[in-house]
Parts: C-alpha cells; structure tokens; sequence
C-alpha cells in the first residue's frame, strides 16, 4: 500500500510544477562538462590560459 505522505508531496509538486513550471535542470552545465574533461579532452574556452588573463582583476597585476 502506497505511503499517502509521499502521494501529498507528489500532488503538491506536480501542482507546483504547473504553476512555476520545472526549470531546473536535473545536471548542472559544470557537471555536463565535467565529464568531458574527465577524459582528457578540453573544451574550446579552455584551450590557453588567454582567457584568464584577458580577464584578470586589475588588483592581480
């Protein structure tokens, strides 16, 4: 027999959802990637360090 406390919160979500809608993602694009660079391979944003020191806080010198 089914727990009625977890079919209230499954009600309450899916009303939920409906409302605001499901706009989280179930991976985040960190964890997407992250996978990618795991096996050796780098992304194109990753290539040199360019990037980074085009965007260096003044502060850092």
């Amino acid at each position: 027999m089914p727990d009625p406390s977890v079919a209230k919160r499954s009600k309450e979500r899916a009303e939920l959802e409906k409302i605001f809608g499901d706009d989280l993602p179930t991976t985040t694009r960190d964890e997407q990637t992250l996978g990618s660079c795991d096996e050796g391979h780098r992304s194109e944003d990753m290539q040199s360090d360019e990037w980074f020191l085009e965007n260096r806080p003044p502060h850092h010198g």
